[in-house]
């Protein structure tokens, strides 16, 4: 199992643990990835082998058999094994963000009854937000839970729900107040209760090696233990597991682009490399050069990755607040935010702060756009086209 047992790792640790995911993906996933694709199959195999490797609980703490990695760590893991199936790792990636939120906010009482076996993934997990009349904003989600006695009962259906039917357990966001992210509560749901059901699978283009299917919560009558944090945390604990859930993602896009680019210029080489003249081969290893290692592209992304990575594992979570902020209508103050979420985050135009709400704006300087573009000098069109491929 990929074991942490310092809070930092050496290089020789990450290293050793970054080339047994890379055998892994190369063993377990590559070769299989377009026949699970084409035949819709959901590799359980696979995910268990990943489970004795401690891919179930990559960031869990390790009283639980969690591998206590930290996020830099993480999302390297997800960009090797996303080099070998995109689809599987993006599942895996969600897997842990449940499996996270349950170590992050649940009792010790659902910690141990879930996590062991979310570790290995004998069980899997599953994130439920979504909803056909809302996306990731649980603001506006309608799936209801009210209290009975000392059970919830929970009515709603929940859209595009990687691992629907597959999981063992189910983290639903469901409303438990009125209007608004605070009457927002978060709920573990045990996938044999009487009352859930499963659409049908979701036509896709790729990433049929995971289904995607709606959750439907029809009267699903779970205990009061199963309320995951305070009642009407659920937009807090929903946020934050999406903080690191994009970086996830986003890691495992990187590690779909490279195999694009590895495979590409392959290709390139077998097709043009016997027969030509040696100016062609030339120009040849010119483009493969500019295109895999100028800076932009996947390197750029890869180092943003990077960076939020970085600051997600400090604790940093400005874009929760911010979320928060724009929801009521009013700007964070300036003292109160970090330099680079100052740089980066801003509310809609004619808001600004004020405590307790906000207040219209002046409006804006439409000379101000003018002047921006003023000042910007890069290249455009087809003269950026050629800044970026350089002499021929």
């Amino acid at each position: 199992m990929l074991m942490s047992t310092t809070p930092l790792l050496t290089a020789d640790e990450r290293d050793a643990i970054l080339e047994a995911v890379r055998d892994f993906s190369d063993t377990e996933l590559a070769p299989f990835a377009i026949e699970r694709d084409e035949h819709k199959i959901f590799p359980r195999d696979a995910l268990r082998k990943a489970g004795e490797l401690g891919l179930g609980g990559i960031s869990l703490r390790e009283d639980v058999g969690g591998s206590g990695l930290g996020r830099s760590e993480a999302v390297q893991i997800f960009e090797a094994l996303a080099h070998g199936d995109t689809a599987v790792a993006a599942y895996i990636s969600i897997h842990n963000m449940a499996a996270w939120m349950i170590d992050t906010y649940g009792t010790e009482a659902q910690r141990t009854a879930w996590l062991p076996r979310l570790v290995t993934m004998g069980d899997l997990a599953s994130y439920c937000l979504t909803e056909p009349g809302a996306g990731s904003d649980a603001a506006a989600l309608q799936t209801r839970a009210v209290r009975d006695g000392d059970d919830y009962v929970l009515t709603g259906v929940k859209q595009f729900i990687s691992g629907a039917g597959e999981a063992s357990v189910y983290v639903v966001m469901a409303r438990t107040g009125d209007a608004g992210a605070r009457g927002i509560s978060a709920f573990l749901v045990d996938a044999a209760l009487p009352g859930l059901s499963f659409g049908q699978l979701e036509r896709k283009m790729g990433w049929n090696a995971q289904p995607t299917r709606q959750v439907i919560l029809d009267g699903v009558r779970v205990p009061a233990s199963a309320l995951l944090g305070a009642e009407g945390q659920g937009f807090k604990i929903a946020m934050s597991g999406l903080d690191g859930g994009r970086l996830n993602i986003a890691a495992c896009s990187i590690g779909g682009a490279q195999w694009a680019l590895d495979r590409t210029v392959r290709y390139v080489h077998e097709r043009f490399g016997v027969g030509r003249a040696a100016r062609r081969e030339r120009g040849r290893r010119v483009r493969d050069r500019r295109h895999g290692d100028r800076p932009g592209g996947i390197p750029r992304a890869r180092a943003r990755r990077r960076r939020g990575a970085r600051r997600e594992g400090s604790g940093c979570h400005d874009a929760v607040r911010h979320g928060q902020a724009i929801r009521d209508g009013c700007r964070i103050p300036r003292r109160e935010r970090s330099p680079a979420t100052a740089r980066r985050l801003r509310l809609p135009a004619g808001l600004r702060y004020r405590e307790g709400g906000a207040r219209p704006a002046r409006a804006p300087d439409p000379r101000g756009h003018q002047r921006d573009h003023a000042h910007d000098r890069r290249p455009r069109g087809a003269a950026r086209v050629r800044a970026c491929l350089g002499p021929r």
